[in-house]
């Protein structure tokens, strides 16, 4: 936990005030919380060869809510004193109505430190961050130059959590977000293709900040582009596809992840829904949801209700064993919460959502799979997807694809699109490799209108008949 709490109760509120407001909130309910959150975030973005975007942003402010069965009632104020607290009071008990509900036991402590509490945008001087954008820009164009232009982003964020229970527990969060991008364009021959690379964790700016670190991603964000600018159209039709390692994970956050979250199944509109105990995947399918990676971008030492994250195993062997559950959905359920509670700010009420979800390796050899593949794609990079919860059919673009033939990688495909179902691609999963990795932090999850930051990682995974979507051949 934070070794320096917010304490937001010492200026503006009374911690016993606050504590017998929210008791009353809560009176005859089975469930809330009052959760505080201070967050300051910073936003440098150089484009073109000069500033585009230097913002600073800083907030605070708190969520009450109160559940009874299925409904909760919900307010939030950016003013943390008594009288805005008063009013949420009467906003929330709307939900509680004549109330019979027998408060839920608080989530168990726990002092795991899963990231650093120092704050990561007072690392380094803002002068010292433009110079490191402006060396990103002269680096990039000097590798080649065909590049024409260059965009270098840098972002750091220092989110402070408090969350009050009515038994009076108090839990505290501090949380460090970084993040770095590169993308390049180049042009040749009147052709332009660009190419983006980055990421970044719940570690400090320094680590990102240094030429180790980000010479190497420039370098990758240009290779993509330079494999762009010599990609052919993509052929479309039903054919196998091997998926690289790390990164096209996402495929699987969206597809079969959303589908697994609790509130998905207890409502019964995810196509897992009613399936626990039974196969729902290939032998060998590991899948699990794991906030508790140190210094991941998805990892949380506590979700925002409260509750310790963990390790869940979600598919084993290929049959599935559990769902990602908040308090709520998890009382409704009859199982316990699995630390996927998760909001987007005091402003949001929670609900389950992925953390870092990934696939467990295998034993296949990669070099051995694509060998096998006899007419398909290896699919290496993924940029946006869409996903049907109710079915689970998806839509996936990839950034970086080429055609195999005869087990030959062959040209660079471009506008490929993988097109499935979620359920249907788990079970004709014929090969895992022994390559497991997890994405560079790049990822962000929005559900219902709400955006959080998420892992993302799987190995090498040989799907048989996918529908490839692009040019006619």
């Amino acid at each position: 936990m934070a070794h320096d709490p917010f304490r937001p109760f010492e200026t503006n509120l009374d911690h016993d005030t606050a504590l017998s407001m929210l008791r009353d909130a809560v009176a005859g309910a089975d469930d809330g919380e009052l959760f505080l959150e201070r967050r300051r975030s910073e936003v440098l973005a150089y484009d073109d060869q000069r500033v585009r975007t230097a913002s600073y942003d800083a907030s605070e402010g708190f969520g009450l809510r109160a559940v009874r069965g299925e409904v909760a009632g919900y307010a939030h104020s950016t003013t943390l004193d008594e009288h805005a607290l008063k009013r949420a009071v009467a906003t929330a008990r709307l939900a509680v109505g004549e109330g019979g509900g027998t408060i839920a036991d608080a989530p168990p402590r726990t002092n795991t430190v899963l990231y650093t509490d120092a704050d990561p945008m007072a690392e380094a001087t803002f002068p010292a961050k433009i110079d490191l954008l402006k060396e990103i820009d002269t680096f990039c164009r000097e590798l080649d130059p065909r590049v024409v232009q260059v965009s270098a982003t840098l972002a750091a964020s220092h989110q402070e959590v408090v969350i009050l229970r009515p038994e009076g527990t108090l839990v505290t969060d501090t949380r460090p977000m970084t993040r770095l991008n590169i993308s390049v364009i180049i042009e040749d021959n009147g052709r332009r293709e660009s190419g983006g690379m980055g990421g970044g964790g719940r570690t400090g700016l320094i680590g990102l900040m240094s030429p180790d670190h980000w010479q190497p991603v420039a370098r990758e964000a240009l290779r993509i582009a330079l494999v762009n600018l010599e990609a052919e159209p993509a052929p479309a039709g039903v054919m196998d596809v091997l998926l690289g390692p790390g990164w096209p994970g996402i495929l699987l956050h969206e597809a079969v992840g959303h589908g697994l979250e609790g509130d998905f199944n207890r409502k019964g509109t995810s196509a897992f829904a009613g399936l626990m105990g039974q196969r729902v995947a290939a032998k060998g399918v590991t899948v699990l949801d794991d906030g508790t990676l140190p210094d991941r971008r998805g990892s949380i030492t506590v979700d925002d209700e409260g509750t310790p994250s963990a390790k869940n195993v979600l598919i084993e062997d290929g049959v599935l064993v559990g769902y990602m559950q908040d308090r709520q959905n998890a009382r409704l359920m009859g199982v316990k919460p699995t630390g996927n509670g998760r909001r987007e700010s005091f402003a949001h009420i929670p609900m389950p959502r992925m953390t870092n979800t990934y696939m467990l390796g295998g034993d296949a050899d990669p070099k051995a799979m694509l060998a096998d593949l006899d007419d398909g794609i290896y699919a290496v990079g993924f940029g946006g997807g869409q996903v049907d919860i109710t079915n689970g059919k998806f839509v996936f673009s990839c950034t970086e694809a080429y055609r195999v033939k005869n087990g030959q990688v062959g040209a660079a495909v471009k506008g490929a699109t993988l097109i499935g179902d979620g359920a249907t691609a788990l079970k004709q999963i014929r090969g895992i490799g022994n390559d497991m990795a997890l994405d560079p932090g790049i990822g962000n999850c929005g559900k219902a209108g709400q955006w959080v930051p998420v892992g993302v990682g799987q190995p090498s995974l040989l799907i048989g008949g996918l529908t490839v979507g692009g040019a006619a051949t």
